[in-house]
């Protein structure tokens, strides 16, 4: 019986590339924190090593006009549609070495893995990094998916603009990554993508690696509340105040505690009051009027539009019985994501085949998956994270964790590929 591509996976060879790739951008001098932000120097270098290192695995490489990075592995007698997998390489300002990159790097472990093994797929696979997952430079991320999946024109995406009005389009030039044409995710036959799971599910089970079912939908409302801004020491308490940030604060409290009673029914519901502009912000003066942003989320797209109206309800309540203003949008809405039975069977038989145990969880995070699902048949898998910590420079991932996750997509990719 030919030995299993998972079975030659190296965990040394994979540690190499991720600890390289967390040197460009390097925040502390043990490489733990990061900052990669697309067009950044930083992330230039990220790139051209990627780029060396598909060239190092006989990879072909091209990049389309939004900077998606991808190798092309075509071993000989392979046809038809490819398998695909792969995430990001950029980060948040001061974030961790594994969300991204270990997606990327494992993906193309993978395809090394398949050949030290002699493997001859049916189908070609694709290595692919996207572009801006994060969104903390251009749009509010999943920007090279978005493209890539038809959810946005390329030339809306060159068009927008970074916080010093640069376009991503100068932006993607000057660092020589703004290509030709566009990645379409279409084409693919599979899509997976391993990522650190950013919780503790399977710390706390002991296992690791997560086959993902679904990923949270995501809705972000903004909420105002008007008042009227007064004296602070003039101004007697009670009717003849309007205090808007007095109004907010109880919009704020009863979110939190609608979200916790919807868990009852649905564990995956989550309400955040994230972020608060209070005008005119100065202590000596009654606030006039608040701005709220308002994040819920949930794999269960009845239970965002719940919470949805309870807010909305909440502000009509506020405004009779405190006499405020209130204006409530709902502008961007992200339905639930459910991943491919096939790919989710794939990556469970991967893992039992490689004797790694695996656990069904559900993503609260997004991830390029998201759209890459709305074209094809996509899965996830996660690895573990110490303590949930991501977006820190704390973030962390055991290597032999990394390894074994590893060795579930390969066999898993290796699967869709047609490798027999």
């Amino acid at each position: 019986m030919p030995p299993r591509p998972d079975e030659f996976v190296d965990g040394d060879r994979l540690r190499e590339d991720i600890e390289h790739n967390g040197t460009f951008g390097a925040t502390d001098g043990d490489g733990h924190g990061r900052t990669n932000t697309t067009g950044s120097e930083a992330n230039r270098d990220a790139r051209e090593y990627l780029v060396s290192r598909f060239e190092a695995a006989g990879l072909a490489v091209t990049v389309d006009a939004v900077g998606n990075l991808v190798g092309y592995w075509d071993p000989p007698g392979a046809s038809g549609a490819p398998v695909a997998a792969g995430s990001h390489l950029d980060s948040v300002p001061d974030g961790g070495r594994f969300d991204g990159p270990l997606g990327v790097y494992a993906a193309l472990e993978a395809v090394r893995a398949m050949q030290d093994a002699d493997c001859t797929p049916e189908r070609p696979v694709e290595v692919v990094s996207f572009t801006e997952e994060e969104g903390t430079t251009f749009a509010s991320g999943l920007l090279g998916s978005s493209v890539a999946s038809g959810a946005r024109s390329v030339d809306d995406a060159l068009a927008l603009t970074d916080g010093e009005g640069r376009t991503l389009d100068e932006t993607l030039d000057a660092i020589g990554f703004r290509g030709e044409g566009r990645l379409d995710a279409s084409e693919w036959d599979a899509w997976l993508e391993l990522h650190v799971e950013q919780h503790t599910d399977l710390e706390r089970a002991g296992a690791q690696a997560g086959v993902v079912t679904d990923i949270t939908g995501i809705t972000h409302c903004e909420a105002t509340v008007t008042g009227e801004a007064d004296h602070a020491g003039a101004t007697p308490m009670g009717e003849e105040r309007t205090d808007a940030l007095a109004a907010a604060s109880e919009f704020v409290l009863t979110m939190e505690e609608a979200a916790e009673a919807r868990t009852a029914e649905d564990p995956a519901a989550v309400a955040t009051v994230g972020s608060l502009d209070v005008s005119p912000n100065a202590t000596n003066v009654v606030p006039g009027r608040v701005e709220m942003g308002l994040d819920v989320r949930s794999v269960e797209y009845d239970s965002m539009d719940h919470l949805c109206v309870h807010a909305r309800e909440e502000l009509d309540r506020l405004e009779a019985e405190r006499r405020v203003e209130t204006t409530f949008e709902r502008g961007f809405d992200l339905e639930p994501t459910p991943m491919a039975e096939r790919c989710r069977e794939a990556l469970a038989g991967a893992g039992e085949a490689a004797d790694v145990e695996t656990l069904t969880l559900h993503s609260g995070a997004a991830h390029d998956s998201m759209y890459v699902a709305s074209v094809t048949d996509a899965g996830m898998l996660f690895a573990p994270s110490r303590d949930g910590v991501s977006h820190s420079p704390r973030e962390w991932t055991d290597w032999g964790d990394c390894a074994a996750a590893t060795r579930v997509l390969t066999g898993a990719l290796a699967d869709l590929a047609g490798v027999e």
